[in-house]
């Protein structure tokens, strides 16, 4: 039996996601000014003026506008600035309505302020008259405040010097995942690489259930920001049934990571099992009986799901066809340590779309929901905003090896009808990856074809084996010839 997760409050991630919004020209002005308001909340409830510093300041602020494009290491303050990836370009960000009010900075400093004499002097009680596990409950709270208030280097610095102290390998553990959700935060790819490969050692060393569940996700999530899609892919699928890391993200989206990532990597087959059909996704992405089924647990109960009583229940439980296309997950999981908030309803309709058409060949559909994903899903998320366009790319390129593959000529105008584009697109788009040997064909213009080039498995190892066998008997004659002149010299 595991102990409950700890440090699992702060940082809260939904934040950055909100400061995302803020400098996301893609981004809904409405939904621009519900994040503005969010942010500003935030820092005034948690008191964070190491934050509100780092995105407001007239010159050190990532939001400014008097000093926008300083870079942060000339600014005019002699102070350790917080180093970030928090915005949606590296270039000087949208304007934003995000003034700097000095007077309200520094009440933040002061409450800040009192609160680490607090914490200090309840450390130096407990080192007076109580044991090590009142000191290290102390000094958690301090690095608990370091990560609410939004100072980074701090955070870090306190969560390794807990670390260092802590002798129980849960604690060890949430430590570890906090200071991973930091680097998310802030955007740190390599810290986060770095405590992930910590965390998994932590593990294999003897982590409960729960906390290895959670690692499974944590490294999903690090693995979509990184491209690893086939590695991310199995994860994040796997931890739709068992998810209780709402300190990561909602399970929205985490349905919308995995279904992305299997999309793109998986095989047809493993992409029908743990895409398509799959119970978890199906209760989503699913209409009508296809839903009802999955939430009743007729999908994944096998053929025994069938029998009388299960029927009963699902036609009373819901009408076949009622479902709608925005979803409400608040209800569908709840988990440990901490309990999921309250999640708006989301649209899955253009990525159930992507889906059912990628699988089906209604390739003409597929692009349009494609289309639709990249402006509901990849524009608007910070993990995926940076690799849109690859993103989008790698799934056209999915598409047209699907087609080509069942065929050894295709036309150039049917294809490219089936796609809905037009031929001179088609032929532009197919010749980059042509280029790239990412499809094997070729493309015929003037008799407006396109030909397969599909070696076959036999050919191809008669191949290597002359390609390889040729290297060898030269390399032989040279060996022979080499000794050969040695036994006359020594003749």
């Amino acid at each position: 039996m595991g102990s409950d997760p700890q440090y699992i409050k702060f940082p809260d991630l939904t934040l950055a996601q909100h400061v995302f919004n803020l400098s996301n020209p893609s981004c809904p002005q409405t939904v621009r000014q519900t994040s503005l308001k969010k942010v500003q909340d935030a820092i005034s409830e948690n008191k964070m003026a190491p934050f509100y510093r780092h995105l407001a300041h007239p010159v050190e602020g990532i939001l400014n506008h008097s000093g926008e494009g300083v870079p942060q290491h000339q600014a005019s303050s002699t102070k350790s600035l917080i180093t970030s990836n928090m915005l949606a370009s590296r270039k000087s960000p949208q304007k934003v309505d995000f003034p700097w009010d000095e007077s309200l900075y520094q009440s933040l400093v002061e409450d800040n302020k009192k609160e680490l004499d607090a914490f200090q002097k309840e450390e130096d009680e407990a080192e007076e008259a109580a044991g090590d596990t009142e000191v290290l409950a102390a000094r958690g709270k301090r690095a608990e405040f370091w990560a609410r208030v939004g100072d980074k280097d701090k955070a870090i610095e306190s969560h390794e010097a807990l670390l260092e102290k802590t002798t129980f390998l849960g604690t060890k553990i949430d430590l570890v995942l906090a200071l991973i959700r930091i680097g998310l935060f802030f955007g740190d790819t390599l810290s986060v690489r770095k405590n992930i490969e910590r965390a998994n050692t932590l593990i294999e060393s003897g982590g409960d259930w729960d906390r290895r569940n959670r690692l499974k996700a944590y490294k999903g999530l690090h693995l979509l920001t990184i491209r690893s899609y086939s590695v991310a892919a199995p994860l994040l699928l796997d931890s739709l049934s068992t998810f209780t890391s709402y300190e990561l993200c909602s399970y929205s989206a985490l349905v919308i990571y995995s279904v992305l990532a299997g999309s793109l990597s998986l095989k047809r087959v493993d992409f029908k099992a743990k895409v398509v059909d799959a119970p978890e996704i199906k209760a989503i992405l699913g209409s009508g009986e296809d839903r009802v089924a999955a939430l009743t647990g007729e999908v994944s109960s096998g053929p025994t799901a069938k029998d009388e009583e299960m029927k009963d229940a699902s036609t009373t439980s819901a009408t076949p066809g009622a479902a709608t296309t925005a979803v409400n997950l608040t209800t569908l999981g709840a988990g440990s340590g901490i309990q999921a908030d309250a999640e708006a309803p989301v649209d899955f309709s253009p990525l159930a779309d992507l889906v059912s058409s990628l699988y089906n060949g209604n390739y003409r559909s597929f692009f349009v929901a494609l289309a639709a994903v990249e402006d509901n899903f990849l524009t608007q998320d910070r993990y995926l905003y940076e690799h849109r366009a690859w993103f989008v790319r790698e799934m056209r390129l999915r598409a047209y090896q699907q087609l080509l593959q069942s065929y050894r000529v295709v036309g150039l105008n049917s294809m490219a009808s089936d796609f809905g584009v037009t031929v001179d697109f088609l032929d532009r788009d197919l010749a980059k990856f042509i280029a790239s040997n990412r499809i094997a064909c070729t493309i015929d213009r003037v008799n407006g074809i396109i030909e397969t080039n599909r070696p076959d498995d036999k050919n191809k190892q008669y191949a290597d084996v002359v390609k390889h066998g040729d290297s060898l008997i030269t390399k032989l004659q040279k060996y022979g010839q080499a000794v050969r002149l040695r036994g006359s010299e020594r003749s």
